[in-house]
């Protein structure tokens, strides 16, 4: 029964206490005369509580920085985007968001596709994105192509 552990022998972990700071002590306690104050000035004299973030009367960092401005979604979908003109300039009978990153014309992060109508379109192209506008949907039906909806 000797190896049972009673209230009394309980004792916090080495290293986790430590004694207090005793100021205004006596010079051989490291803390005498100023009691850790300096000498003078605003820090020195009793009654005295700094704001939080005070720093010495410089600008404080907090004020420093710029507000922020707005909103950032994390969670909108990055579409590329590309116009009927740019369609007639690439060479290829079909069209997705894989063939544009292919050929360098979309980000590869991109997750979704737009047509946009800015421009004209002549020959017959298979387009398949995630929106098209009215206009775009118009003139790639009207030159002969398609227009597919993923």
């Amino acid at each position: 029964m000797a190896d049972r552990i009673t209230l009394e022998d309980l004792r916090p972990a080495e290293g986790a206490t430590k004694s207090s700071k005793r100021v205004g002590r006596g010079r051989a306690s490291g803390h005498g005369k100023t009691s850790c104050r300096g000498h003078n000035g605003e820090g020195q004299r009793s009654g005295n509580s700094q704001k939080r973030g005070f720093e010495g009367g410089q600008m404080p960092s907090y004020r420093q920085m710029p507000k922020l401005k707005g909103f950032t979604n994390f969670n909108a979908i990055k579409y590329a985007q590309i116009n009927v003109k740019d369609l007639e300039r690439l060479e290829m009978d079909s069209v997705d968001l894989d063939s544009l990153i292919a050929a360098g014309k979309a980000h590869p992060s991109s997750e979704g596709l737009r047509v946009l109508g800015n421009g004209e379109i002549t020959k017959a192209v298979v387009v398949k994105a995630n929106y098209f506008t009215p206009s775009a949907k118009e003139k790639l039906e009207k030159a002969g192509g398609k227009a597919e909806l993923v």
